[in-house]
């Protein structure tokens, strides 16, 4: 099998297997504030990731590309909703245009549709220091992500089976390219040992890609003769990641993994994300919807995010780390079992 028929399939099975909703959002909940004291046009949703700034606290999250003309399309339209709305955009992983170089205008027309955007590059945690150099030129990135994805490559039939060396080349890798370099998991969560680990090198920011939203291992599976099913339900909800994140980097701190909606995005940043990556309900959004309606979607959630940062009384997106929490249940007795308090979401002091 080709690479780009890969990647069309993680396309088909990405939308078939869907969002599992199992990221431990529906576990936190804000403290109502009955005198926020704010008017909803004093809430800014610019974002600051150390250098990097864009208008939206939300950004386009790594899906695909090297697809041939499928992927292509989609990028395309990806980029634009991603000029209209003011959100960042990650492409997928480059190392197919890297190998072949006819897919390389499947990225490049991220960049071409969005000239002045703010645009991550994407390589594995294999990739060489010049790789990532040429990722980056291919479409003039801002950023560069590397992504973890050991339980995915596993249970992929085609999949690596060495992992060793991969903290030595991100670091190698973000002493050596121009732009900051991003880690980010592929839905399995980072630990708060991973985190440590990672908050030593020279990296800029930490993506959690949680558990419970695109199953990567399911969706390998359906490529497997024998399922390797052990892998299906492994990894670290999306809210419990971030708080192990938090509690554990000086990094900037992104949240992403089955992030659904305006509410999963502002408890997100309440959690401590400085910023919030959507993919999959996107996708289906823009597939099933069409590009304008997905603008319109967007923007609507802007809104809401204005909305639910009024009723908290939060002008600024870094105002919604100090706001207090209540952590209940399962994400409540993971936290306490890892010494993590969670009690002390429910009582930060944040002056109105």
């Amino acid at each position: 099998m080709t690479r780009a028929q890969r990647k069309q399939d993680h396309i088909n099975y990405a939308l078939s297997t869907g969002q599992q909703r199992r990221t431990g959002y529906d576990e936190v909940a804000f403290v109502h504030q009955s005198l926020p004291n704010i008017a909803v046009d004093e809430v800014h949703l610019q974002t600051q990731i150390g250098e990097l700034s864009w208008s939206s606290p939300i950004f386009i999250n790594a899906m695909t590309g090297g697809g041939g003309e499928t992927t292509s399309k989609i990028n395309e339209e990806l980029s634009i909703l991603s000029r209209e709305t003011g959100m960042a955009i990650a492409v997928g992983s480059q190392m197919s245009a890297l190998k072949d170089p006819a897919e390389r205008k499947t990225y490049e027309i991220v960049r071409k549709h969005n000239p002045d955007g703010m645009v991550f590059g994407n390589l594995g945690s294999e990739a060489s220091v010049q790789q990532a150099k040429d990722a980056v030129e291919m479409i003039r990135a801002d950023a560069l992500q590397i992504h973890l994805n050991v339980i995915q490559e596993l249970t992929m039939p085609e999949g690596d089976r060495d992992f060793r060396g991969a903290l030595d080349r991100i670091q190698e890798i973000s002493e050596s390219i121009s732009v900051p370099v991003i880690v980010k998991e592929t839905g399995f969560g980072i630990s708060k040992e991973t985190a440590e680990s990672l908050s030593r090198s020279r990296i800029s920011a930490i993506d959690v890609g949680g558990f419970g939203g695109t199953n990567f291992s399911k969706i390998e599976n359906q490529r497997r003769e024998r399922m390797l099913g052990f892998f299906d339900d492994w990894g670290i909800p999306t809210a419990i990641s971030l708080a192990e994140c938090y509690s554990s980097s000086d990094k900037p701190i992104l949240a992403s993994g089955g992030i659904q909606n305006s509410l999963d995005i502002v408890k997100s940043l309440g959690l401590g994300a400085s910023a919030v990556g959507m993919a999959g309900v996107i996708l289906k959004q823009l597939l099933e919807s069409g590009l304008e309606n997905t603008i319109h979607e967007v923007n609507q959630i802007h809104t809401d995010i204005q909305f639910l940062m009024s009723a908290l009384g939060c002008r600024r997106i870094e105002d919604l780390h100090n706001v207090p929490m209540v952590l209940s249940g399962h994400v409540y007795h993971w936290l306490e079992s890892r010494g993590l308090n969670p009690g002390g979401y429910s009582n930060r002091a944040f002056n109105m």
